[in-house]
């Protein structure tokens, strides 16, 4: 019972905090670099702080989210009820949301070793705001399974 909730809690807080990273990337530090406020070696480190906090969140979110799931469900349990299917909904949020943050690193950075600033960070700020979406809607799923409003 103590290791469910210390991973619950785990599982949340870190995807909270790398939710609002990417969240915060998206509405204040790439407009910033659009408009020519955030030169390019400080936009890269930002970006580099980011995917290595996306990669150490994916980890811990891999092993917390299959510890919850190995414990509170069975394949048949995932497959045919409602809170499986919002869990294995949040896998596929989670597998997307890594992805497009992986993707938008790499393209920002891509065009920051050129030197530039603002036409990558503009190319980059709309892949950055669906991965903000995604985020958000792995917070909707995270709540409608804590909240216990879905029971089957």
């Amino acid at each position: 019972m103590v290791l469910d909730t210390v991973m619950r809690t785990l599982h949340t807080v870190v995807g909270g905090l790398w939710v609002g990273s990417v969240v915060f990337v998206a509405g204040a530090v790439l407009p910033s670099a659009v408009d020519g406020a955030i030169d390019a070696a400080p936009l890269e480190t930002i970006a580099d702080r980011l995917v290595y906090l996306s990669r150490g969140a994916s980890v811990v979110m891999l092993l917390t989210g299959g510890h919850l799931a190995g414990t509170g469900y069975t394949v048949g349990s995932l497959t045919g009820s409602s809170r499986g299917h919002l869990v294995l909904a949040m896998l596929v949020l989670w597998l997307v949301f890594t992805a497009l943050v992986e993707i938008g690193r790499s393209r920002l950075v891509d065009g920051l070793q050129e030197k530039r600033v603002r036409t990558p960070a503009a190319e980059v700020t709309t892949l950055f705001r669906v991965a903000a979406v995604v985020g958000l809607l792995l917070l909707v799923d995270a709540g409608l399974l804590s909240s216990g409003i879905v029971l089957y």
